[in-house]
């Protein structure tokens, strides 16, 4: 795709598994690159490992679910590259593994502000940018889950956050189809990172058992993301799954 403009992207989340690697896609297909999370040492390893220079990529510590600080980094964001053209909101936590009655609600609400009130704070943000901006408009990629279709055993919060992405998704792709703003959600599944570790030494499953699961590699996510980012605004990839091939979701009982 050519554009006359130089193209910029947002990643969340971006300090390492799927976040890190996406972000390397993108500067490699030749988006200046804005790298967020809440450990900046992490964000600037990401960044030497991709062999980016200053002027096309940059780090910014942030906290997704804090107001003050999303606006800090969109605004730093907007003085540095002067555009967006694509937010990932791929930062997301999980919860301990324990049944809703021995959940905190210090726990619910740390899953619940990372993963849903980050996407939302970072989502209005990008809104506000992608409007003024010319030439107008952009695109927001939301990282859903296997879980926002079908939940793991003792996983509440994150269940619940997922599934409420989709709502997100869905009114962010309606309401801001006239200002050329596409809205996709990608639900990831098995991915091989930090995050799901426990599952190559076996993980509870619905039926009681306990079992490995097959994970991907996180390159694959990355060009999914790069996939859905490349297209022109006038099409749209709402919703997309990409899984390991072998795990049990298709036939999770």
């Amino acid at each position: 795709m050519t554009t006359t403009y130089r193209r910029v992207a947002l990643i969340t989340g971006a300090g390492t598994g799927i976040g890190k690697a996406t972000a390397k896609a993108l500067h490699g297909a030749g988006y200046a690159v804005v790298l967020t999370g809440r450990k900046l040492d992490k964000l600037e390893a990401a960044i030497a490992a991709m062999g980016a220079n200053a002027d096309s990529a940059v780090a910014i510590a942030c906290d997704v679910g804090n107001p003050d600080q999303v606006q800090t980094l969109f605004a730093r964001l907007k003085f540095r590259f002067g555009r967006l053209d694509v937010l990932f909101n791929n930062a997301g936590i999980g919860s301990p593994p324990v049944s809703a009655e021995e959940l905190t609600y210090e726990q619910w609400m740390a899953v619940v502000n990372t993963n849903l009130c980050g996407p939302f704070l970072c989502a209005r943000e990008a809104i506000r940018i992608m409007k003024s901006q010319s030439p107008k408009g952009g695109r927001i990629i939301n990282n859903g889950s296997i879980s926002a279709h079908t939940p793991r055993p003792f996983s509440l919060p994150y269940t619940a956050t997922k599934h409420a992405i989709t709502g997100l998704t869905k009114s962010i792709a309606l309401d801001y189809r006239a200002d050329r703003i596409a809205c996709s959600q990608i639900d990831i599944g098995n991915a091989a990172t930090e995050m799901t570790d426990r599952m190559a030494e076996g993980i509870l499953q619905a039926d009681g058992s306990t079992k490995i699961e097959p994970r991907m590699n996180v390159e694959h996510i990355a060009q999914a993301v790069l996939q859905i980012a490349q297209l022109p605004l006038e099409s749209n990839v709402l919703f997309m799954t990409i899984m390991a091939t072998n795990m049990p979701y298709v036939g999770r009982g």
